[in-house]
């Protein structure tokens, strides 16, 4: 039964009394023991693609009389994202995987925002994915606009939207039936506690916290709660339909009426609403308002170099958007303290049909001990540790390490690549990220020029041939305050030693604390 597909039972990423610690590295299996909230594989890929339906386009193909719903899409390979997808101008999501990966999505686990249309499901299936998750709201052939007619594609006269997506029904469900891959719903209830720990570290990230130090007198608290209702408010409206008859009536329509049977239909709705407040949060710890990424003036590439010529950047509803994808990732951490987040993109010759454009993935991370490891039998203190034996620096694998390990396509030196970190690089990962060829990095540099003994921040600001874009106020902002900055550019902040002690900035469980959809 397909209802049974609801994961009802606890995290598995989650610690429980009395169980063993000697447990393979959740680089490679999720069943680690011994460190605080983390999100579950599963659910890390739902947020993504919930996330990637989002991804902010020039033209958005979506209106409110298409029968196609935008989508987004998670292609992931042995526990590891290989792709990231959203439905274009021409394209689908499902369409614009088969296009990249081919018959490279054999053997791939597919995590969409919605239930795919059977065009893009019967590829899907002949390429040998092992498993299709979908978020089970309004389908890609929506059910919710049924009262107008329009053509479902270029050669197909004008047909009713609800006998489209009927007939579109019955065909998914023939196509599911008849299958090799396990298509089904993957939702795991949160961790008790998960959603406020998400709360908390997302108020007093580095993005955060760029805030309080620029602007003391701002009631950032304040803030950050408007951010996450505005964006509670709009998710919701996305992904959870307006009502609980509505839903019902569309999983019915669907094919799904199992779902609509009791535990399952409220652990549905439950679960489904407990990763929109984790979306919420997660995006509202990068607020829009005054800020976004700036380029530094000294960053700026030597006209001597022989490197490629670098792009102006990205537009920053693009950049944010990419940052928040690092955000989410470094809930996965298996640091106890601080939760690292990497994505890396590249921006080919030419745009494609599909939803990023011109943008590829080249790879994603977050800190992590080597894979294929035991998590319990590493130490796992930092620097305040007396005894530098028990410290985990030496033993855990940075999110930026991560990323270029596992980067599913090689960097080439004629494209732009852009590394989207969540904290400023340490000078243990400056040489990799020099050498492998990545031309710009976005980030936060609330670490900058800081030695903190086992990790230091020194290598960043000397960093050359290399684009460094900063997350801070806006440009006109700083012009306003900055006389000698010019020419679109912002220069180098000067924090001194009295932010130390806001530096560090750990996701730990002892805290005690509580914008527009990008469409």
């Amino acid at each position: 039964m397909e209802g049974s597909d609801i994961r009802n039972r606890a995290d598995p990423g989650q610690s429980r009394p009395g169980r063993d610690t000697r447990e393979s590295s959740t680089q490679t299996d999720s069943r680690v023991q011994g460190h605080g909230f983390r999100l579950s594989k599963v659910n890390l890929f739902t947020l993504l693609s919930l996330w990637m339906e989002l991804f902010p386009q020039e033209q958005p193909e979506e209106d409110d009389y298409s029968p196609i719903r935008g989508m987004g899409l998670v292609v992931v390979r042995d526990s590891k994202v290989v792709g990231l997808h959203c439905s274009g101008p021409e394209l689908h999501a499902g369409q614009a995987a088969i296009i990249q990966h081919g018959a490279c999505l054999a053997d791939c686990h597919l995590y969409f925002s919605r239930r795919p249309c059977a065009t893009c499901l019967k590829m899907i299936i002949n390429a040998g994915v092992s498993q299709i998750s979908f978020w089970p709201g309004d389908p890609e052939i929506s059910m919710l606009r049924s009262t107008s007619t329009n053509h479902v594609n270029s050669h197909s006269p004008p047909v009713c939207i609800m006998e489209e997506a009927a007939l579109d029904a019955v065909a998914t469900e023939k196509l599911k039936s008849n299958s090799c891959p396990h298509i089904c719903v993957l939702l795991q209830p949160l961790a008790p506690g998960l959603a406020q720990f998400v709360y908390e570290t997302s108020r007093e990230c580095d993005f955060m916290e760029r805030v309080t130090d620029d602007e003391p007198g701002l009631n950032t608290q304040e803030l950050f709660n408007r951010e996450r209702t505005r964006h509670l408010k709009d998710f919701s409206r996305q992904f959870l339909l307006e009502t609980s008859r509505q839903h019902r009536e569309i999983l019915t329509q669907m094919g799904l009426e199992n779902f609509c049977v009791e535990p399952y239909f409220s652990n549905l709705r439950q679960n489904m609403m407990g990763l929109v407040e984790v979306l919420a949060a997660v995006a509202a710890g990068v607020p829009q308002q005054h800020y976004g990424f700036h380029r530094e003036q000294h960053s700026t590439p030597d006209p001597k170099s022989s490197l490629p010529p670098r792009h102006e950047g990205l537009p920053q509803e693009v950049a944010r958007h990419c940052i928040i994808q690092a955000r989410l990732l470094a809930y996965r951490t298996e640091d106890p303290k601080v939760g690292v987040g990497a994505v890396i993109w590249a921006k080919g010759q030419s745009a494609s049909s599909g939803g990023t454009g011109c943008l590829y993935l080249v790879g994603c991370g977050y800190n992590a001990y080597p894979a294929g490891s035991h998590y319990a039998e590493y130490p796992q203190m930092d620097n305040k540790q007396e005894d530098r034996q028990r410290r985990k620096y030496r033993y855990i694998v940075h999110a930026e390490q991560n990323a270029i390990t596992f980067r599913t396509r090689g960097i080439k030196p004629e494209e732009p690549t852009m590394l989207f970190v969540t904290k400023c690089p340490c000078d243990e990962c400056i040489p990799l990220i020099r050498g492998a060829g990545i031309t710009h990095i976005y980030t936060t540099d609330q670490d900058r020029d800081k030695d903190k003994g086992d990790i230091s921040y020194l290598r960043f600001s000397s960093l050359k041939n290399i684009s460094k874009f900063i997350w801070q106020r806006s440009t006109s902002v700083c012009l306003a305050s900055s006389p000698h900055l010019g020419n679109g550019y912002v220069g180098k902040h000067s924090r001194q030693a009295e932010h130390e002690s806001h530096s560090n900035k750990k996701m730990c469980t002892n805290r005690s604390h509580d914008s527009p959809t990008l469409r």
